[in-house]
């Protein structure tokens, strides 16, 4: 625990770095980010096929619920050290941890051996993104900093629709061990560029002691909230004793954290970022995008499944669409902000649009054209993109330097405890008006017998199977009452928008810094 604050026994001469060295390092930091983002979506359509060889299918869903636990918990953790190190040093144990228990997971024999892995595993892809995002912060200033954020958002989008192709293609050709052992050439190019390019980046030696016991409370209370969101509904009723106390557990958890963070000299997660206005509006709205984005990528493909009876992999590929526009907007953003120094208006138009396509969306049945679905969807991907980089940028020029890791880091901490709510959200609601629409359908008894349990929960989990398992008189009608459940699904989603859009006009622009966080100076020669 901490009881004196930081000194600077002598601190470094800035630096800085040419454009050809900039570029090298986003390519690096983008295979890092790539393998983190990679490993969320690749593992869905192998499940089978590792179940099938390790057995224990009941406790399939942990394989991704562990690395999220772990990866969302570590973040301000990694976020606050690299202040305290460097960011090379951690950006490089990130990689390393990566790489080790990529390897233990290929070669686990169990399904308790590979939940245990996947853990460990998210204490490094947790971070390779906060790592990420926080050495650009360091190199290249927030003006120009929203350029090369449009190319960091196209890691993700390429990974939403890269991942689950070549989750099913490893799973059925080459074995699923190959989706944990593709992570160690791409691993080690990344450890090499660090190491080339990130010398310079010299950490600010500072004498301090870390805030352990912060860091738990926080790992404690993060973990308990998200227990709550992956078995609520799932394992256990809302409304049962384990996750009513896991619930009330997170509460007191966070508020002994409040406290230690209150009374530490180094907080892990410092007080101070919440009295930062522009902190305070942009964590919140990037909870918020979150939710919608996350949401919407995991419950799209099932709507596309039911209502247009797609297979999985052309569901997959509807996805195109949204990813491609999402980079598009993002891109756009970028550049324009680096153009104009302003970067309030974007999330603005980005709400707006975003707003408009869900309402679109509400509006789809199984009759409507399905290019004109895919344009609903691109419209919906171009307001994301042009949201999400903006957020990181206003950020970065709003915090101190020396809060710099700890700020960036916990954007990408929100952004994944919103996708987890979203998750958690769009899933309850979904199930519970599944449940009230079938039950108002003239068969529900006979859904209900054949169905074994709440129609919801299994649709939700067996999707088409579970509904070609309905008598012919009675798949109509149930096809219809899923179009009307995901229609409240993507009212929803505008809510949210809204709501956002509310928020997002009480943000106070502040003009953007010239200088990078660890930059002051040209280095010769800079193109």
């Amino acid at each position: 625990m901490s009881s004196a604050p930081a000194s600077i026994s002598q601190p470094d001469p800035p630096v800085a770095f040419s454009h050809r060295e900039k570029i090298i390092i986003i390519v690096g930091l983008m295979l890092g980010m790539f393998l983190a983002a990679l490993e969320q979506t690749i593992i869905a359509t192998a499940l089978p096929r590792i179940a099938g060889d390790l057995g224990g299918a009941e406790h399939l869903s942990w394989i991704v619920s562990s690395y999220l636990l772990t990866s969302t918990a570590v973040t301000p953790i990694y976020g606050k050290l690299s202040d305290l190190y460097g960011r090379k040093v951690m950006l490089q144990i990130a990689i390393c941890v990566f790489l080790v228990t990529s390897l233990l997971c290929g070669f686990a024999g169990s399904m308790v051996q590979l939940i245990i892995f996947r853990a460990l595993q998210g204490l490094g892809g947790g971070g390779l993104l906060a790592m990420a995002h926080a050495t650009i912060a360091d190199i290249i200033s927030p003006r120009e900093r929203g350029r090369y954020q449009g190319y960091i958002a196209s890691v993700f989008a390429a990974s939403s629709v890269i991942g689950p192709v070549l989750g099913g293609l490893f799973a059925e050709h080459l074995g699923w061990p190959w989706i944990f052992w593709l992570n160690i050439p791409i691993g080690l190019a990344a450890l090499a560029v660090s190491q080339k390019t990130l010398g310079r980046l010299k950490p600010k030696r500072l004498r301090h002691r870390i805030d352990y016991f912060g860091a738990v409370l926080i790992v404690s209370a993060v973990t308990c909230v998200l227990l709550v969101t992956t078995m609520g509904g799932n394992e256990f009723p809302w409304a049962s004793p384990e996750i009513v106390g896991l619930g009330i557990a997170a509460v007191i958890l966070f508020l002994l954290a409040v406290v230690q963070e209150r009374r530490a000299a180094e907080p892990i997660l410092p007080p101070r970022l919440f009295h930062n206005h522009t902190y305070v509006i942009v964590i919140s709205l990037n909870l918020m995008i979150s939710m919608v984005m996350i949401g919407g990528l995991i419950f799209m493909p099932l709507f596309l499944q039911m209502v247009y009876k797609l297979s999985s992999s052309d569901a997959g590929l509807m996805l195109i669409p949204l990813s491609c526009f999402t980079v598009a907007g993002a891109i756009t953003a970028g550049r324009l902000v680096a153009h104009t120094g302003r970067y309030k208006i974007f999330p603005v138009i980005g709400f707006s649009i975003l707003t408009v396509a869900l309402l679109l969306l509400s509006t789809v049945t199984g009759t409507t054209p399905l290019w004109l679905t895919g344009v609903f969807m691109a419209l919906n991907g171009f307001g994301l993109g042009l949201v999400m980089p903006v957020m990181l940028v206003a950020i970065q020029n709003a915090v101190e330097p020396r809060d710099m890791g700890v700020g960036t880091a916990s954007v990408s901490f929100f952004r994944t405890m919103g996708g987890s709510f979203g998750v958690a959200l769009y899933g309850a609601v979904l199930i519970a008006r599944l449940d009230v629409l079938f039950d108002a359908l003239p068969g529900a008894a006979d859904i209900a017998r054949l169905m074994g349990g709440s129609p919801g929960v299994v649709l939700l989990h067996d999707g088409r199977k579970a509904l070609a398992a309905l008598p012919d008189a009675l798949h109509d009608p149930a096809i219809t009452a899923i179009g009307g459940a995901f229609h409240e699904l993507f009212w929803l989603g505008a809510a949210i928008a809204i709501v956002s859009l509310g928020v997002v006009l009480r943000l106070r622009e502040i003009p953007l810094r010239e200088t990078a966080a660890a930059v002051t100076a040209p280095a010769p020669g800079d193109d």
